[in-house]
């Protein structure tokens, strides 16, 4: 579909969605997107040129079907898949995003860090993805140089960057706003450092005792991307890994640096999201994500859940998924999940389901909170099919139709069932919504309240 509409850009220096927002163009992608959001298209537009909205569409992967990450559209949800050194391949990264895609991802990342060739995989997973995809490029960089952190150069960082820009990568996480002096602000925390990226760079600047790499060379970042229209996904190194280390020093640091970044990437049209933690109690979301709004002029807030307790390893897509809901109704532009597998181990097919169904219910239930025009529809909808027993109606609705229709065949599996009124929780006998009351009866019984009081009746 975007073959076409890229061709057109080739010879252009800068490709990005924001330069052409900003110079009062709506470029096809934007008029996709529009359609796809039920909002006007130059609203679209506007959102872009100040930054407040991202189309995340590398020119080169024209397979896409283009979306925005902001606030005035619709919450976002993004998977994580990849490969890692001890588990998957090709075959099952693509099946994981197939499945992921199937359950409603509107991005993926691939997190490969091994398991084959990375290039392969990331050629696979885009090839095949018709939503956009994000990589972080520090982990081919560290294998590039066989895991020795400390002989990682500049050019290293850069060459991996150009790579995936040129391979088709519609954002990039980008570790630049974790610096050598917000290091020693770690020291009071419970688990330190959990960002994997931002845990590589600490480590090379402990050991070479310069600036961060990334943070010095951005601007070569930022050159890249603009030829190929990527968007920067600023990563939250110093995200807190537990709810003991959220709002700190050391991640409020960061946050003030990554607001800096956002508008220098912004001085060349270059589009830009802000990630966020990780672990927060409850009462704290919503300072969070006011005050990334305000550190960085309201460029998109990507949350990693938070989860707002600690104790539930093998649950940890519930206690997510309730900060997520929290924080996409404060505001927060997209959702990534995490799966029951967080912190235990690689997620397979069935944790990608379970971790992204329990994300777009954390993402709807934001929309309907901020009163989103329709977002409510489709639970009318279910909710009537559901008072007139209408079985099938009700699969069709629901996030995951095959759970829904799973779980009611485990005791009624017979097709003379879906047309029951009732299910196995009450039985024939005993479910309240067979009390059906026509409109006419409820006519005669208001006639005859307003005649009696109605403590006597």
């Amino acid at each position: 579909m975007r073959a076409e509409w890229v061709a057109k850009r080739s010879s252009q220096d800068n490709v990005s969605q924001m330069h052409y927002a900003r110079q009062g163009v709506i470029t096809e992608e934007m008029d996709y997107v529009a359609k796809r959001e039920n909002l006007p298209a130059d609203l679209i537009r506007e959102e872009v040129a100040r930054g407040r909205m991202i189309i995340p569409a590398n020119i080169n992967h024209v397979n896409l079907e283009p979306m925005c990450i902001g606030i005035a559209s619709k919450c976002k949800v993004n998977a994580n898949i990849g490969a890692s050194p001890n588990s998957s391949d090709i075959d099952e990264e693509v099946k994981k995003l197939n499945l992921a895609v199937k359950y409603g991802a509107d991005t993926v990342m691939d997190l490969s860090t091994g398991g084959g060739n990375l290039d392969q995989i990331r050629t696979a997973i885009i090839n095949a993805s018709p939503v956009p995809i994000g990589t972080v490029p520090v982990y081919q960089a560290l294998e590039s140089v066989y895991g020795r952190m400390e002989n990682l150069t500049a050019d290293d960082f850069l060459h991996v960057i150009e790579k995936h820009a040129q391979q088709g990568v519609d954002y990039m996480t980008i570790h630049a706003g974790i610096l050598i002096q917000h290091l020693p602000l770690v020291k009071n925390r419970i688990t330190g450092i959990v960002s994997r990226g931002g845990g590589i760079l600490a480590k090379w600047m402990l050991h070479h005792h310069k600036q961060n790499p990334l943070y010095t060379h951005f601007d070569d970042i930022i050159e890249i991307f603009k030829k190929y229209d990527v968007s920067f996904s600023l990563g939250d190194s110093l995200r807190p890994g537990c709810t003991h280390d959220a709002s700190d020093e050391a991640q409020l640091a960061e946050l003030k640096t990554l607001g800096q970044l956002t508008r220098r990437a912004w001085e060349h049209d270059v589009q830009v999201m802000v990630e966020g933690p990780g672990h927060v109690p409850m009462d704290q979301i919503e300072f969070n994500v006011k005050k990334q709004m305000e550190e960085c002029s309201e460029a998109p807030f990507y949350v990693l859940g938070p989860l707002v307790t600690d104790i539930a390893p093998g649950y940890d897509h519930i206690t997510s998924a309730i900060g997520a809901a929290i924080a996409g109704w404060h505001g927060t532009a997209m959702l990534c999940y995490v799966t029951p597998k967080e912190h235990l181990g690689l997620p397979n097919a069935e944790d990608v389901r379970n971790g992204l169904i329990a994300y777009k219910i954390a993402a709807h239930a934001a929309d309907i909170a901020r009163h989103r025009p329709g977002a409510r529809d489709r639970d009318d909808q279910l909710s009537q099919a559901r008072y007139n027993f209408d079985w099938n109606r009700q699969f069709e609705l629901a996030l995951d139709p095959d759970r829904a229709r799973e779980y009611h065949d485990e005791t009624l599996p017979q097709d003379i069932y879906k047309t029951a009124e009732f299910c196995s929780m009450c039985g024939p006998k005993f479910c309240p919504m067979q009390t059906k009351v026509d409109a006419d009866a409820l006519a005669e019984l208001e006639k005859f309240l307003e005649k009696e009081p109605v403590n006597q009746v």
